[in-house]
């Protein structure tokens, strides 16, 4: 449909929902939508200029996503433009609570979504206020300290956002963003992760082509050669990869990617982390770190095409590498990862190819031709995935992945699709002992279905399967295996959804213009008969089975088991649908048997009853007519004949033929309502007879029928859902039913045939009111006020009328009325059309009133009658939000039309090509959507008295009632505008300790009301202030009620849940709305704090200092800190008794109240915080060529020297200090901010007359003596013992206290804290160290003078303390120093720094200490990182001379240091050569002096003594001692740095290789392991394509060594190194040669267990396709096999085994085993070479060994693993080889 300017709206609508047009009430709804978007812009406007954000802005914002929910973006696009430029307005507001900011974000992202609307034309957002907004919320300064509450979707929601905006970015952005970002790119900070995860949000990439050198080639240099350099996955590489993968995905065609291809899959194969050879070990970063699959997937397939096809090529390598892992016998935790690759690759390429070749064309940029994906390209792709997704159908986590991968695959190429996939499915449907296997194929048929059942020119022959298949699929239908028959109907249904069920045999002889497939499809339709009959055969075999006497025996159980149901919905549901697509004929032969089947027999109504039922209802929508005029008399006659006497009305147990013609009646009524009324007479007199039987079943049928009759009449639905529009009754001449297999709906002519009721059906809806409903209402009215007696069944029965009467007329009822309670808040909505007939009698009032007054009897005469209880509950429910459809029905309803949708959609051509029946309900729900969006619901008096009435029943006696009311009740309150506000006080009664009349029961209700359940609201934590300050002191004081007992474990655990609910979904509440404008409003905005929040706080207060509390449980007070903390803020001090409360608490006899306070004093410290005066530094920037990274001279001041260290005041004031480590590594910002010098900064030191009085309170406290000596008695206790940590809590207070009163209070702690250094209990060391950390950091603004004495005081400690060190404590004081030098300058600790390297190894307190003085040494010097090269220069050089130390303890420690030593020599680009110690220097020192084992040839082994000998050891000895720290130093640095000094580590290999074991011990000693360990994460290592001859070098040199070790070891090394790098080993042909020759002639090696590893090792690479079978190669093996061996001499017993010359053997060996391996390399299936290479192997089993012992392995093996497929794999082989094989396999050789 055209976009047309209608009279109506007046306007060209941006985008509507389409759906909309086709309902039945269509014309009416541009009005509708016009008034509702004229009254949104105008409030929206008003409440804008009034500058009223709550709940001018906020209800207003939150009717216009409604709207958008109702009728799409119906609006123009100027005020398209409008409203997203207010929205960011709003949400980019300074103080704006974050709550209402995630919702206003909601929205505009909502509006933003559909990015081909408004292009960069029509609207420019600026990007600096998101990052702004991101950097407030994510990066908080304040949120751990609890002085902001955040929602936990926040960040999801900002980036969310950030996404939405992005595209509108203006093209000066990139820029900016680079130059605000790149500063933070300091590879060893934590910023380094922030300004990637920054770049990766931010950046835009999809520039026009004429502004890319704008856009990304600003920066795409420069961070691909920074994704290259890295190879060790830190945290930041992930965003990399996003990056880059949405840059692809934004250019296809705009980037020459081809340099990187094998770099790329060698990385993304490398993410896979799968398990290679046999002693591997896993880096655990690699796990944590691994790629994102859906952005790999997206780099993927935005790499294929174009003209190099390099990445088709490579792709199809990785798939042929990883075929093998996806075969159901493997499995790990790596599966997932796979599946989930197999199942987004496909969707992601059909995505491409619909952007390429259907969307319509947008302003954004376009594919150009020659980067489009051919067709060739296609079926390369397709190629590539057939076998991995044919392997994965039968995977253990279920087909749905494989299945989602064929139905995308099916889209593109058929004819290579389905094929294989029908080959799996017929013979599947043929076996009875793998059922598995039938519902695997099964999903993945219903997946390809559509693709099947269309044909199309590419698979003209898919339909003519769809016969055979229905046919074959019918014994699915099995009582006895219930998942089995659940697929089967799945796939019946589907199948049947798509084509129509005509027989056109006819057709045959009267046309001439067929095709051979259509001739064949023709004469093929004749079956569908035949298929729709025995179809139902097999159905009634399974309803015969299932029915109540068969399954249970006299277990009365009145409900279905859910197995049972689900098989009804799927019978049901399959039988409407075959209906549905029948032709009239095949229909009437249907509805006759179904209609013997019913009337022939009586099922029990319970299970086979209702079956049969829903098949009647099946036939009976379908064709209403024929149905009703069969079934309707026949029930009626049966019903009246058996009802004629009396008596029946009284029985208890009713006759079961009269229950089943009566719940035959009641089913096959839900037909369209114009088609009953002709049988009206008749069904109303029915009702007259049954509606009141004595029998509960009875009559709860007859009530089924009335609902159903009324419902039909009262609805409007669609009557028809076929997949034609029109009938199939057309001559064959002119309409070809096969013509329409699979073929989609017409959106605009869908022919929707609508039922609305008519003017006729109305007057019989109250006509049948009137009629049963009024005497109903009378009779419970009377019973009400006490004028009749009614038993309680007969009450529940009249119940049960007016439920079902309202469930079935409840559409046409208008909603309650009653004055509106907040009227003066809003202005009116409009109601949503068709507006309810006024000129009737409003039953909903009248049931409403009725009601009220039976609950109140109830309530006071016989509240112990649930049952009645439960039903008015529910008539509440209905009444309050009944208009046709319930919300959960719906719900369910949409969620199941998109799972069908998405298992039958055609992703490839879009534009919704769904089938029409998925369109036609997508209407349906698109009306019901409409009927149950409550509009703004006007809270009226009405509303107010039910709800009264709810919460009365929601504090009742029993536990059922009032769980039941409290659900309805909270569905109300999300409903209503502002009732919670009316509520809340009622609920709060209860609770009040003066009251005595409150039973437990209610005390629970009560706090069950507060608490809300899990979706809704909860009242405790209204976003509101008015309602807290109500509801927080009410929830502490009700621990003085009366009917608070703590002996309840479930009162104890009510409060337990509302303290942690209020906790968890607390949120900080705004206090200053103001819109930045003038100052009158923001004094207004203030009284709100004045007069809300502090009144809450000394609410509180004044609780918890009431004498009654302190006899009552501590719960309550726990409960009440708990909420004071909450209230913590950041824009507002805190009153001065809450600030004394919260000091006074950190001396609470309680551990609980002293954590608070803690907390809260540290955060109160925070807010008296006087920000000190920064200003803007100019560094010296001296002029570089281009971009230059790492140590330069302009950043060279900033480094730690020794020589120019300010020692003196001047100095220090003359000395610029830069705090944040990473400024000035990678470049500078434009204005660096830096702290003014101190006579510009506020007063330092106050004396007490300065402070303010919150400032005394604390001041006060802190000076007393007996304050402090009980303070530090309780920091220094344990609390769990030996759980316990170095705490940042107590940390943040002690620095809080030195930054803020500077050194008021040392002289007190001084002594206290000398008394805990010596004292070496580990709680004991744990206090002093978190004061020492905070003195440090807090006197980060003292004067020098002060810091200086400071010094003097913490150096001696410092040394006490690591010579007291011990195992417990030596974590406490690396936390303590590495947090005191965090973000500090160098050069203002060097006091710590010089006494920390005095001398950290002198022996000292022995090797422990040692250890220890180093951990805290490194934890210092790793904060710091580039800027103190000179201290990382002395400690390597004080160190070097110490490597041979002897203790293992020290040796690891010294291995870690040297790991931080040498972090900063990375190898990145643009980056300078590190000024800090250097890998390869280092490494040649260590060679020279490892050159005594290096030089010998015998085997090391580790017979150090290890005391320490009073003479001086020989070199070698010195040079093992070295070797086991220089390992140390390797496995440390494994995992930490970013790049990895190949070149230097190969000169250690040979040695490592010389030591490493073969076998896996753990009795061998440590040298041992460390070398293997060491290799194998080397050999995991990324390699560049320049280090690969080097590493071969290596390799080659040590297979030639003499050890057998080593020629074994290398070949483990090689399968993990080439798996590991494939791609790029194979991008070099040379390379791949080399390796090929290294293993064949490793074949030949003297030694079996290396010949036996080669051949393992040649295995997997012909498996991963790294080496591929080629003639030469098997030639070079046969000849080999051929090698004579001399005949064999008898010997006399005795003598010595005769010697073979053992050069044939072994050649003949390797000749076998090379045959072995090409065999083995295929487990999964059998290539066309296999059975020529079996029968060559065969010869030699007889052979010597150990010939014979590997012939046998590998035939056992080969007949392990094509065990399970043996039917097609023996194909592949002629009748004479399957006789020696089946010889080979089962001879008796094979056992022997």
């Amino acid at each position: 449909m055209k976009k047309d300017v209608s009279g109506t709206l007046g306007f060209v609508s941006q985008k509507d929902i389409v759906y909309n047009k086709l309902l039945p009430y269509a014309d009416i709804l541009d009005d509708e939508s016009n008034d509702i978007l004229g009254q949104i812009k105008g409030n929206l406007g008003r409440a804008v200029q009034l500058r009223e954000i709550w709940p001018g802005v906020l209800f207003w914002t939150r009717k216009l996503s409604t709207y958008i929910r109702l009728y799409g973006r119906k609006f123009s696009k100027e005020d398209h433009v409008l409203f997203i430029k207010l929205l960011y307005e709003l949400i980019t507001i300074d103080k704006l609570e974050i709550s209402m900011m995630q919702g206003l974000a909601r929205l505009l992202i909502n509006l933003l979504k559909k990015t081909e609307l408004l292009s960069r034309e029509d609207l420019e957002l600026p990007w600096r206020p998101l990052y702004e907004l991101q950097d407030r919320i994510l990066y908080s300064k304040t949120e751990h300290l609890g002085l902001n509450w955040f929602p936990n979707s926040v960040e999801n929601v900002l980036k969310t956002l950030v996404k939405s905006c992005r595209p509108y970015f203006p093209e000066s952005a990139t820029q900016e963003m680079l130059e605000e970002w790149r500063p933070l790119l300091c590879p060893f900070d934590v910023t380094m992760q922030r300004a990637i995860g920054y770049l990766e949000l931010f950046l835009p990439t999809t520039l026009p082509p004429e502004l890319h050198h704008k856009g990304f080639k600003l920066w795409f240099d420069e961070l691909i050669s920074l994704w290259v350099a890295v190879q060790n996955l830190p945290g930041w590489e992930v965003h990399l990869v996003n990056l880059f993968a949405r840059l692809a995905n934004d250019n296809i065609g705009y980037i020459d990617w081809d340099p990187y291809i094998p770099k790329i899959f060698t990385r993304v194969l490398r993410s896979l982390n799968l398990p290679v050879g046999t002693s591997q070990m896993l880096v655990p970063r690699y796990l944590t770190n691994a790629y994102d699959v859906a952005h790999v997937v997206l780099w993927v397939s935005a790499l294929l095409g174009g003209p190099s096809k390099q990445a088709q090529a490579q792709l199809s390598g990785l798939f042929n590498s990883i075929t093998s892992f996806f075969h159901p016998s493997n499995h790990g935790r790596w599966l997932m990862k796979l599946m989930k690759l197999l199942q987004r690759l496909p969707a992601s390429v059909v995505r491409r190819l619909h952007r390429e070749r259907y969307r319509k064309p947008t302003w954004l940029t376009l594919v150009p031709d020659s980067h489009k994906l051919t067709e060739a390209d296609i079926t390369a792709f397709v190629e590539s995935m057939m076998q991995p997704v044919l392997l994965a159908m039968f995977s253990k986590t279920g087909s749905l992945d494989a299945a989602q991968a064929l139905q995308n695959l099916a889209l593109m190429r058929p004819e290579l699709v389905i094929p294989p996939v029908l080959e799996k499915t017929y013979p599947a449907m043929e076996t009875l002992t793998e059922p598995h296997q039938l519902t695997a194929t099964l999903s993945c048929m219903i997946g390809v279905a559509r693709s099947l059942v269309s044909g199309g020119q590419r698979y003209p022959e898919g339909p003519t399967h769809m016969l055979p298949l229905l046919m074959r699929a019918l014994p699915g239908v099995d009582p006895n295996d219930f998942s089995k028959c659940m697929i089967t109907f799945q796939f019946i249904a589907t199948f049947v959804t798509l084509v129509p069920l005509v027989d056109c045999s006819s057709a045959v002889l009267e046309r001439s213009d067929l095709t051979a497939v259509e001739r064949e499809m023709c004469s093929a339709s004749a079956e569908f008969e035949d298929f729709v009959l025995q179809f139902m055969d097999r159905c009634f075999a399974l309803i015969d089975s299932s029915t109540l006497e068969q399954t249970r025996e006299e277990t009365e159980t009145e409900k279905m088991t859910h197995l049972e149901s689900l098989v009804e919905l799927g019978l049901s549901s399959t039988f409407s649908t075959i209906l549905t697509q029948c032709s009239i004929d095949i229909f009437k032969v249907a509805l006759e048997k179904v209609f013997n089947f019913a009337t022939t027999n009586i099922f029990e109504t319970r299970v086979a009853g209702r079956m049969v039922a829903d098949m009647c209802r099946a036939a009976s929508k379908v064709h209403p007519a024929q149905s009703l005029k069969l079934l309707v008399p026949h029930c009626c006659n049966a019903i009246n004949q058996l009802a004629v006497n009396e008596e029946v009305l009284s029985e208890e147990e009713l006759d079961k033929e009269l229950l089943w013609n009566l719940q035959l009646l009641s089913e096959v009524t839900r037909v369209d309502g114009d088609k009953i009324l002709p049988y009206s007479t008749q069904l109303v007199q029915i009702l007259q007879l049954t509606l009141h039987l004595k029998c509960k079943q009875g009559y709860t049928l007859a009530c089924n029928l009335l609902h159903h009759i009324l419902r039909s009449t009262a609805l409007i639905y669609p009557t028809e859902y076929c997949s034609v529009p029109g009938s199939f009754q057309q001559p064959t001449q002119d309409y070809l039913p096969i013509k329409d297999w699979g073929r989609p709906g017409d959106l605009w002519n869908l022919n929707i045939q609508w039922h609305v009721p008519g003017v006729e059906e109305t007057r019989f809806v109250f006509y049948v009111l009137d009629l049963i409903l009024q005497p109903e209402l009378l009779r419970l009215q009377r019973y009400a006020q006490g004028e009749r007696d009614m038993t309680r069944d007969d009450v529940l029965q009249s119940l049960s009328i007016v439920q079902h009467c309202l469930l079935g007329a409840g559409s046409l009822f208008p909603p309650l009325r009653g004055e509106d309670m907040f009227a003066c808040m809003l202005c009116k909505t409009s109601t949503l059309s068709p507006p309810p007939d006024v000129s009737r009698e409003n039953y909903r009032d009248a049931i409403c009133r009725v009601m009220r007054q039976l609950l109140h009897h109830i309530l006071e005469h016989s509240e112990d009658d649930t049952k009645s209880l439960f039903s008015i509950i529910k008539i509440i429910s209905d009444l309050l939000h009944f208009k046709g459809s319930q919300k959960h029905e719906f719900d369910s309803r949409w969620k199941s039309f998109n799972l069908v949708k998405k298992s039958m959609e055609n992703r490839l051509r879009g534009r919704k090509q769904h089938i029409r029946a998925l369109l036609i309900d997508r209407v349906m729900l698109q009306h019901e959507l409409r009927k149950l969006t409550v509009e703004g619901c006007e809270y009226r008096s009405i509303h107010q008295e039910l709800m009264r009435d709810l919460l009365r029943l929601s504090t009742s006696t029993y536990s059922q009632v009032r769980s039941r009311a409290q659900s309805v009740l909270f569905t109300a309150l999300g409903t209503y505008n502002f009732c919670c506000r009316d509520v809340i006080p009622r609920v709060l009664e209860f609770l009040e300790p003066d009251r005595s009349d409150v039973t437990q029961q209610q005390f629970k209700g009560a706090l069950y009301c507060l608490l809300g359940n899990h979706s809704g609201v909860c009242l405790a934590n209204l976003h509101d202030w008015d309602c807290i300050t109500l509801t927080w002191p009410a929830i502490v004081r009700s621990g003085l009620s009366s009917a608070m007992s703590l002996e309840k474990p479930s009162i104890v655990r009510l409060f337990d849940d509302l303290a942690d609910k209020i906790h968890r979904q607390y949120e900080t509440i705004g206090i200053d709305f103001a819109v930045r404008v003038s100052s009158c409003l923001s004094i207004g905005q203030n009284y709100r704090y004045n007069h809300l929040a502090v009144p809450l706080f000394q609410k509180v207060l004044l609780l918890l200092n009431t004498p009654a509390l302190c006899c009552r449980p501590w719960k309550f007070e726990h409960i009440a800190i708990g909420f004071m903390s909450l209230l913590l803020r950041d824009d507002h001090p805190l009153p001065s008794p809450a600030v004394l409360f919260f000091v006074k608490s950190l001396n609470h006899d309680s551990l609980l109240v002293r954590k608070v306070g803690t907390a809260t004093a540290t955060t109160l410290l925070l807010t008296f915080f006087y920000h000190y005066i920064t200003g803007p530094h100019q560094p010296t920037p001296c002029k570089l060529a281009g971009l230059i990274a790492g140590d330069r001279p302009d950043n060279q001041w900033l480094q730690y020297n020794s020589s120019s260290l300010p020692r003196t005041q001047q100095d220090w004031e003359g000395c610029t200090f830069v705090e944040k480590t990473h400024w000035g590594y990678f470049s500078w910002p434009q204005k660096l901010m830096m702290y003014a010098p101190s006579e510009e900064q506020p007063k330092q030191g106050l004396t007490r007359e300065e402070m303010t009085e919150r400032e005394q309170i604390i001041y006060d406290h802190f000076s007393d003596p007996g304050f402090i000596n009980q303070l530090i008695e309780f920091l220094s206790l344990e609390d769990r013992k030996g759980k316990d940590k170095f705490s940042p809590r107590r940390f943040c207070l002690f620095k809080g206290l030195f930054r803020n009163f500077n050194d008021a209070f040392l002289p007190l702690l001084k002594p206290h804290m000398e008394r805990l250094v010596a004292d070496t209990h580990e709680s004991k060391q744990r206090c002093v160290a978190e004061i020492t950390s905070g003195l440090i950091r807090g006197s980060k603004h003292w004067s020098y003078g002060k810091v200086e004495s400071l010094w003097e005081l913490l150096c001696p400690l410092i040394r006490t303390a690591l010579n007291n060190i011990t195992v417990e404590t030596y974590a406490d004081w690396g936390t303590c120093i590495a947090t005191a030098c965090e973000s500090r300058d160098p050069r203002k600790l060097h006091w710590l720094f010089e006494m920390l390297m005095e001398s950290p190894v002198n022996g000292e307190g022995g090797s422990f200490v040692d250890a220890c003085r180093l951990y805290v040494l490194q934890g210092g010097l790793a904060q710091q990182e580039w800027r103190v090269p000179e201290l990382l220069h002395r400690l390597l050089q004080y160190l070097e001379p110490k490597l041979t130390q002897v203790y293992k303890n020290v040796r690891e420690r010294i291995g870690s240091v040297l790991t931080y030593i040498f972090m900063i020599d990375v190898n990145l680009p643009y980056t300078q050569p590190t000024a800090s110690p250097r890998i390869k220097e280092f490494t040649e020192r260590v060679l020279l002096r490892l050159k005594p084992l290096t030089e010998g040839d015998e085997e090391i082994q580790n017979h150090v003594v290890e005391e320490n000998d009073v003479g001086e050891q020989d070199e070698r000895t010195q040079a093992i001692k070295l070797l086991k720290t220089v390992l140390k130093w390797l496995m440390a640095s494994a995992g930490r740095s970013f790049s990895t000094a190949v070149p230097e580590q190969l000169q250690l290999l040979p040695l490592l290789f010389k030591i490493a074991p073969v076998e896996n011990d753990d009795s061998y000693d440590e040298l041992k392991r460390d070398a293997k360990t060491c290799l194998s994460l080397m050999s995991q290592g990324l390699l560049y394509t320049e280090q690969i001859p080097l590493v071969l070098s290596v390799i080659f040199q040590i297979a030639g060594s003499s050890s057998w070790h080593a020629r074994y070891t290398v070949l483990t090394y090689l399968q993990i190194m080439v798996f590991y790098n494939l791609f790029t080993f194979m991008s070099d042909q040379g390379a791949v040669n080399d390796v090929r020759a290294l293993v064949i002639r490793l074949l030949e090696d003297e030694q079996l267990e290396v010949r036996e590893m080669a051949a393992t090792t040649l295995s997997g690479f012909l498996q991963c396709n790294f080496l591929s079978i080629e003639g030469p190669m098997q030639s070079h093996f046969e000849a080999l096999c051929k090698t004579r061996l001399p005949k064999k001499r008898k010997r006399e017993l005795g003598s010595v085994v005769d010697t073979i010359p053992s050069g044939d053997l072994v050649r003949r060996h390797a000749g076998v085993l090379g045959l072995s391996a090409c065999i083995l390399s295929s487990p999964y299936d059998v290539p066309s070479w296999m059975p020529q290479l079996l029968m060559n192997l065969s010869v030699h089993l007889n052979d010597t060994q150990p010939i014979e012992m590997t012939v046998k392995k590998t035939l056992s093996n080969f007949r392990r693993t094509h065990h399970d497929n043996w039917q097609e794999h023996k194909q592949q082989f002629t009748d004479d080889q399957l006789l020696v094989l089946t010889d080979l396999l089962v001879s008796p050789c094979y056992y022997a």
